[in-house]
């Protein structure tokens, strides 16, 4: 179990695969660059907190789950376990939680792993979310490299179990390039969901 997390009662918390862009999409967020970002999965291996204590708030960019070269299974399947213990244990204080994929590879990834024992990893994560009754934004990183910008978007929708076009899910699907900076559909999704639990006050971080 991740022992790291501030004493704090609300909180964002980023999940999603290996190499997808959370660490940068963290910084983007918080304006720091304590965060560790390298072009090799698996990079973050514990929880990075960023926390506001006079808020009573902290950001969390949960390490990525699913597969990374170099790491054991098993690990991976331990790292996979205890986000879902931490997700878990927090549901009630997460008043979103950002599931980043990757817009060029995510229904490729998803469709490689569909079949009649295998539920893919971000598919999986996102329904668990549903179930803990956490608000879900599905940030879609790396849009500058996808061409077919609406049809991918409602491929997405589509695996997700929601029904396309993906315009009518703006405060569920976010289409972002974090490492350059366009993360404003993000943020109007995230502030939708923040004020719908009456946090207004933490439109400033977002």
């Amino acid at each position: 179990m991740f022992e790291t997390r501030p004493d704090r009662d609300a909180e964002v918390a980023l999940v999603g695969r290996s190499n997808v862009g959370k660490s940068t999409l963290m910084r983007e967020l918080t304006g720091h660059d304590k965060f560790d970002t390298g072009g090799k999965p698996g990079v973050t291996r514990e929880p990075n907190h960023y926390d506001w204590a006079p808020e009573d708030f902290v950001i969390t960019d949960l390490p990525g789950f699913g597969f990374m070269s170099g790491v054991h299974e098993e690990y991976r399947e331990e790292i996979k376990t205890n986000i879902v213990r931490y997700l878990e244990a927090y549901a009630e204080h997460i008043l979103v939680a950002i599931l980043v994929l990757d817009g060029k590879s995510a229904v490729d990834i998803i469709d490689r792993h569909s079949g009649p024992d295998e539920i893919p990893y971000d598919v999986e994560m996102y329904h668990f979310l549903q179930d803990l009754g956490i608000p879900t934004v599905v940030a879609v990183n790396k849009m500058d490299k996808v061409d077919d910008r609406d049809e991918r978007l409602d491929d997405i929708c589509d695996r997700l179990g929601l029904y396309p076009p993906w315009q009518q899910w703006q405060d569920v699907v976010a289409p972002i390039t974090a490492k350059n900076g366009q993360i404003d559909p993000l943020n109007e999704a995230v502030r939708t969901h923040l004020h719908e639990e009456g946090r207004d006050d933490l439109f400033k971080f977002f």
